[in-house]
């Protein structure tokens, strides 16, 4: 009988930390997963901020660097095409590019169905045709006729979604609602229907309401998670979501760095790099939370002291 194939353990392939990030840090390279969250707590928005974000290369929800950007399918089910359009042109508008200039392809089909062979065949040619980078399909429910709470009834749908990852090297994001009244619950538990949706993805985000406050949990399958970030829809040239800054009650309180004494680690940072470092490698660097460093970054940068280069954050030479 032919045996399995087998490889050495220390000959298996590797990948450095360019590789890892679709959007550093919060999707990883080729993930699948789910954005999960009770109705209007903005899922569909953070899905297209991701959308804009990979097309263009800007900073998803105006922070997290895109490692390398590409062409985005969209198949946005609930809303109405002129909805998702103006949605969309407000997010670049924000993220300072024009929707024109993205590559995102938007299935226009009134149904999509992976529950139907027909359908699969479809979407899989689609995919085989454009090659996107992302593929975010909004929402799961209208996405089958499936029993969701019945795990044999939907892994088949999440692993046919699996196979278009692996064949095609496509990032997967899967808009999903969560159970009402399960704000108590761990984040992936409070997903609607079987747990195979959380077990599943390698790269997950949660959207929760905490008091008057929306709250992003992220989560990955081989990456730590960063701490809960407080999120918005804001107004400014166009209508986005952006990471809101938490009280300072919600800082660590030992064993951090308060933000006051950051810009000074950053420029260390840099000066002892003497090259542009990406936003991972200054918050291992400064040992800080992603929404202190980003704070911290927004104002050198006001200040004129540092900038952002396609390869990471430098310091502005006197």
């Amino acid at each position: 009988m032919k045996m399995l194939p087998v490889v050495p353990a220390h000959q298996l392939a590797s990948i450095s930390d360019e590789q890892r990030w679709l959007i550093d840090p919060l999707w990883a390279e080729q993930a699948v997963g789910v954005i999960g969250g009770e109705p209007k707590s903005h899922k569909s928005f953070l899905a297209l901020d991701m959308a804009v974000a990979v097309a263009s290369g800007a900073p998803c929800l105006g922070r997290f660097e895109v490692r390398s950007p590409g062409r985005v399918l969209l198949y946005a089910a609930e809303d109405a095409a002129t909805t998702v359009r103006e949605r969309l042109e407000g997010i670049s508008r924000a993220a300072g590019c024009e929707l024109e200039s993205l590559d995102i392809q938007v299935i226009t089909v009134p149904s999509l169905r992976l529950d139907l062979p027909d359908d699969r065949h479809k979407l899989t040619a689609t995919i085989a045709q454009l090659r996107p980078r992302l593929l975010i399909l909004d929402p799961f429910v209208r996405l089958h006729r499936c029993r969701e709470n019945e795990s044999a009834e939907v892994a088949p749908l999440l692993a046919y979604l699996r196979e278009l990852q692996r064949e095609f090297a496509v990032a997967v994001t899967v808009v999903h609602h969560a159970r009402k009244g399960a704000d108590k619950a761990r984040a992936g538990q409070a997903l609607r229907g079987s747990s195979e949706f959380h077990a599943w993805g390698d790269s997950n985000l949660y959207l929760r309401r905490r008091k008057e406050r929306l709250m992003l949990t992220i989560e990955h399958r081989a990456a730590a998670a960063l701490a809960d970030l407080g999120v918005a829809l804001t107004e400014g040239p166009g209508l986005a979501l952006r990471v809101q800054e938490l009280p300072a009650s919600t800082e660590p309180a030992s064993g951090s760095t308060a933000i006051a004494s950051l810009p000074d680690k950053i420029e260390a940072s840099l000066s002892r790099a003497q090259r542009p470092l990406r936003f991972a490698e200054l918050r291992q660097a400064c040992r800080i939370r992603a929404a202190s460093l980003g704070s911290a970054l927004d104002e050198l940068g006001r200040q004129g002291r540092l900038k952002r280069t396609p390869h990471g954050y430098q310091l502005v030479q006197p």
